[in-house]
């Protein structure tokens, strides 16, 4: 049974900076839209930003993980390698300003990972990963 897709909602101050940041840089399309949100299909899930500037982070929280300041609350996808790799070359060109640039996270053990963290224009922290090994994705270590 393929895996469903999940939906988040998140604040944003600026829909048309959104617009720009999840369908233009990312690649996301567009959905069904309001004029106090828009929804995205976010790698196969549906995300949607709703004006709330009131509600838009200010400050990024962090917590340690393999030697790297983490936003804590954050979203994201897990992409198949090429793909991870493509989108963090596609989002260095663009001059976007990575929170935590591309890198291999926990390697040699079984959680080893490829990561990046982005923040969107609103504040919010993305982190796009990829495993060599899928299978890995939800192993113990």
């Amino acid at each position: 049974m393929p895996t469903p897709p999940f939906h988040l909602a998140f604040p944003v101050d600026d829909l048309d900076a959104a617009r720009r940041f999840y369908g233009e840089l990312l690649g996301c399309a567009i959905g069904r839209t309001d004029p106090s949100w828009v929804d995205f299909n976010f790698f196969g899930h549906q995300i949607t930003a709703h004006l709330r500037p009131e509600e838009a982070p200010r400050a990024i929280r962090t917590n340690a993980v393999d030697g790297d300041a983490v936003p804590v609350r954050h979203f994201g996808a897990v992409l198949p390698w090429d793909g991870w790799e493509a989108l963090a070359a596609r989002l260095a060109k663009a001059g976007v300003a990575f929170l935590i640039a591309p890198k291999v996270r926990f390697q040699g053990q079984v959680g080893e990972q490829g990561t990046f963290f982005v923040e969107d224009p609103a504040g919010n922290a993305l982190e796009f990963k990829s495993f060599r090994d899928p299978a890995r994705l939800f192993a113990a270590g």
